[in-house]
């Protein structure tokens, strides 16, 4: 009988529960992820919380995941401002191509799931290129609408049958997060991990921010700049809403503590 995974201790933050958590952890977890239950991973960044507060289902979506790692490092800050503070950023790209190069020694197999054909075409060569020796069991660009039950039973027997490991879903927010909900059940042994711009990023059909605006947080700015009449809310509203919570947030537990 296995060992019960331990799973990372979870902090709210602004309300949304973010794991204290970390590549080289999450790596860990993976390789001793159950064989009897899905292991669903999100990566939570500025939007992925707000949009969770705003949206009850996602906020559920998020709290029945096993991890629901900090990707932005606004959210890290939150954790670090909660008393974590040497608490990482862990992006979903750069984790991604970390647990790509990993599999090939574990024996993982890989199904890519999201995007467009064209991406996960430029996706799997990327991916062969970065990880030699990778095994890829398949993937799958679903149409660009509503998932609707039929489609998560085809979808799902299509993974289980491809003996696919790890499941990289690639849907966007909130869209990944509450397919990988509903997809849980019907994939037990895999882990399901919600990476969206990821695919893309790897893939090479849109250029990552430099390291140093990753590390001060301003990888928004590089996005922003790059699909401002798309992500001018999510940016320009999202992210002042968001320091100004934390800052709450951080001044009502400061205040508890006199």
């Amino acid at each position: 009988m296995s060992t019960p995974v331990l799973w990372p201790n979870r902090v709210p933050v602004i309300g949304i529960p973010i794991s204290v958590t970390s590549n080289d952890a999450l790596l860990e977890l993976l390789d001793r992820r159950p064989n009897d239950e899905a292991t669903v991973v999100g990566f939570c960044n500025v939007h992925s919380v707000m949009t969770a507060r705003r949206q009850p289902e996602v906020a559920a979506a998020l709290r029945a995941a096993q991890v629901t790692a900090p990707d932005g490092m606004p959210v890290a800050w939150g954790l670090r401002a909660a008393g974590h503070p040497d608490q990482p950023r862990v992006p979903g790209p750069t984790f991604m191509e970390t647990a790509l190069r990993h599999g090939v020694g574990a024996g993982w197999s890989h199904f890519f799931y999201g995007s467009t054909d064209e991406t996960l075409a430029k996706l799997i060569e990327a991916a062969q290129r970065l990880a030699p020796g990778i095994r890829i069991a398949g993937s799958f660009a679903p149409p660009f609408r509503p998932i609707s039950d039929e489609d998560l039973q085809s979808d799902t027997t299509l993974i289980r049958k491809s003996g696919a490991d790890l499941v990289w879903v690639g849907l966007g927010m909130p869209k990944q997060e509450l397919w990988m909900s509903r997809a849980a059940a019907h994939l037990p042994g895999t882990a399901l991990l919600g990476v969206g711009a990821a695919f893309d990023f790897i893939a090479g059909t849109t250029p990552r921010a430099p390291g140093w605006m990753q590390s001060a947080g301003l990888e928004w700015l590089h996005r922003f700049g790059q699909q401002p009449g798309r992500l001018w809310r999510r940016y320009l509203v999202n992210n002042p809403a968001y320091l100004a919570l934390l800052a709450w947030s951080i001044l009502r537990r400061n205040g508890t503590r006199e």
